[in-house]
């Protein structure tokens, strides 16, 4: 494998990993705020409990969420050292804003929230846990304002080479932000939600008496019963913004070789690059023309327009993944909902089945990742640098080495987070605790 593979994957590596965190705490965030704001009134009890558990969690999916960010940003410089010699102008401010405007200000009242309780003002301490929730939404808005930033770029002008901010307004809130922030913040709305119930089912699994553990699930089936069917809307206008500035990504998502005013579909297809075409496909005629263009004979593009465009198979695939978890997740709250409202909700089996669900926010959002990262491909920052103009001139063996590194201390890091998960569940008391 030659440097640039090594190095994509490196940081294929790094934001796979790291996005697992952030992903969580972005909206866990909230929901201490909002255990924290409930326990002013019946069952303060059981609402500090949610607190206390889920304010542990929060920590370490934080501190883990901090260290792999800052090596992953480190990367800019060892791996991708063309992408800040091109574009460094403006990521280099994007990145400064979020650490000066966002990461101390979560970081600073971080401490207030998990170890002052009893020991400062209850007022102050339920605005510590405001403050850190702004915080995490703060620190992935400018994240995101630089990712998108990255796949629609307006507000510069290239000079030698280098590109320089014109209209700093325009860079922040380029056409893809208010997309992409939104779509991110619901789909850490529905990992949040979706933890809750998975890790509230364990622990009613566990003791039976857990109360908390109950009130975790219903808080969580009732967030991503609202959340859910917005994060669908939403994504189809996301879809629709795809289609206006990235139509290659598009075409690609579809896995649709040839430009159709009735696109079908795509269900379901082997996606051949090297032959451009599909096999074993099944698709509904004019559906694709219908939910992008708003017209079933509405005309869609074809990847066989694009000189350059993503590699087709693992759009197609992570975008299906994406889109099925979604489906999944809002079949889920419906229908526990609906047997909750009926007044039928709480069998053993239907902690056991909400177990399972821990997992599908961080998956689906994952595979959302891999849809607008591959998707932008081969552009590094689309139609301004290419990928392949920025990597390293670094040895393959030396990525190579770094890489494997990652790789074992990531995987030592992911099974020590679940374990301590795990030790969170079994050891689970229904008596009041404090951090």
């Amino acid at each position: 494998m030659d440097t640039f593979l090594l190095s994509r994957l490196q940081f294929a590596l790094n934001i796979s990993f790291h996005i697992f965190f952030p992903t969580l705490t972005i909206a866990m965030g909230w929901f201490l705020f909002f255990f924290k704001v409930r326990s002013k009134g019946v069952e303060s009890s059981v609402w500090m409990k949610l607190y206390f558990l889920f304010a542990k969690v929060f920590a370490i999916s934080f501190a883990i969420g901090v260290v792999s960010g800052i090596t992953m940003s480190f990367q800019f410089g060892t791996n991708w050292p063309g992408f800040m010699n091109t574009v460094g102008n403006i990521a280099g401010p994007l990145l400064a804003f979020e650490v000066l405007t966002a990461f101390f200000l979560e970081a600073s009242f971080l401490g207030v929230m998990l170890y002052g309780h009893k020991r400062v003002p209850e007022w102050v301490h339920t605005g510590a846990t405001f403050v850190v929730a702004l915080g995490t939404t703060f620190s992935a808005f400018w994240i995101i304002a630089l990712n998108s930033w990255m796949h629609t770029p307006v507000g510069f002008e290239m000079r030698d080479g280098v590109a320089h901010a014109t209209n700093w307004l325009q860079v922040v809130f380029n056409p893809s932000l208010p997309y992409r922030f939104f779509h991110m913040f619901l789909a850490s709305g529905l990992t949040a939600s979706f933890f809750l119930v998975g890790f509230g089912s364990l622990i009613v699994l566990k003791n039976k008496s857990g109360q908390a553990g109950k009130k975790a699930v219903l808080v969580g089936l009732s967030a991503a019963v609202v959340l859910a069917p917005l994060q669908i809307a939403m994504g189809d206008l996301h879809g629709r913004e795809t289609r206006n500035y990235q139509p290659a990504k598009l075409a690609a998502m579809e896995a649709l070789w040839e430009t159709q005013n009735r696109a079908p579909l795509i269900l379901f297809a082997v996606p051949n690059q090297a032959e451009q075409k599909n096999h074993f496909e099944i698709g509904i005629p004019a559906l694709s023309s219908l939910i992008i263009t708003g017209s079933m004979n509405g005309r869609v593009q074809g990847l066989k327009e694009f000189e350059k465009h993503p590699p087709v198979a693992p759009v197609f695939w992570a975008f299906r993944v994406m889109v099925g978890l979604g489906m999944l997740m809002l079949f889920v709250s419906l229908f526990f909902t609906f047997l909750r409202w009926c007044g039928k909700f709480g069998l053993r089996w239907h902690y056991r089945i909400l177990a399972w669900t821990l997992p599908v926010g961080w998956v689906a959002t994952l595979a959302g990742w891999y849809v607008t990262e591959i998707g932008r491909q081969p552009w590094l920052v689309q139609g301004v640098l290419l990928a392949r103009d920025a990597v390293t001139t670094q040895p393959s063996g030396n990525v190579a080495v770094t890489f494997f590194g990652f790789v074992a201390l990531y995987s030592l890091l992911l099974v020590a987070y679940f374990l301590v998960l795990k030790y969170f569940v079994n050891s689970h008391r229904e008596e009041p605790e404090t951090l």
